[in-house]
């Protein structure tokens, strides 16, 4: 969305782009970027571009916590008032996350959950690639979902943490007016209340 704008205002900045034409899933997406990050064996943190109120202390607590637990991958995750419209974290018995299903793929059970998947991540970039190499588009969007490499790792017997975001507003998508109006006044709390 706007990709010209976008690489306008990092002119000169070193950035590389990579764009993801046609649109087939957020697993897609970051599948677009494998060839820039060959040969590279970091971390890789993803983000949407839709959450410009999170803050750089708890992107630095994803990899904080993402390399202390040994797991590939690292979700951040929250507890929003309100779930519905997010996919939810499900955890097996131990509290370990084993999958994260989108709502509309949701049983009613996995919809009562109130953990919720903010869409940003820490991973190994070797198993990002080789899991997003597995994903498929059998889901009710047929899209490549990236939440997917989360049930992957699982399966092939790795443990995937969750570092949760505390405050749910920081992570909130603004893709609406609505949305815009309630980041605008908690920012205007903010100032009044400085932490």
């Amino acid at each position: 969305h706007q990709a010209e704008v976008v690489k306008k205002e990092f002119a000169g900045s070193g950035a590389v782009f990579v764009e993801q034409n046609p649109q087939l899933g957020t697993g897609h997406a970051v599948l677009q970027a494998k060839d820039v990050l060959a040969g590279y064996t970091g971390l890789t943190v993803i983000l949407c571009g839709d959450v410009p109120l999170l803050k750089p202390s708890t992107i630095s607590g994803l990899i904080e916590n993402h390399k202390a637990s040994g797991a590939p991958v690292t979700v951040l995750t929250t507890y929003p008032a309100d779930p519905r419209g997010y996919g939810r974290v499900v955890k097996d018995a131990q509290g370990k996350v084993s999958k994260i299903v989108e709502e509309r793929d949701a049983t009613a059970a996995e919809k009562s959950i109130g953990e919720i998947n903010t869409g940003i991540y820490c991973v190994d970039t070797p198993f990002l690639f080789a899991a997003l190499g597995k994903v498929t588009n059998n889901n009710n969007q047929q899209e490549y979902y990236l939440t997917d490499i989360v049930e992957i790792a699982c399966r092939e017997g790795f443990t995937v943490r969750s570092h949760i975001a505390p405050d749910y507003v920081e992570v909130m998508g603004i893709n609406t007016p609505e949305e815009l109006a309630r980041a605008g006044q908690h920012l205007q709390n903010n100032r009044k209340n400085p932490v």
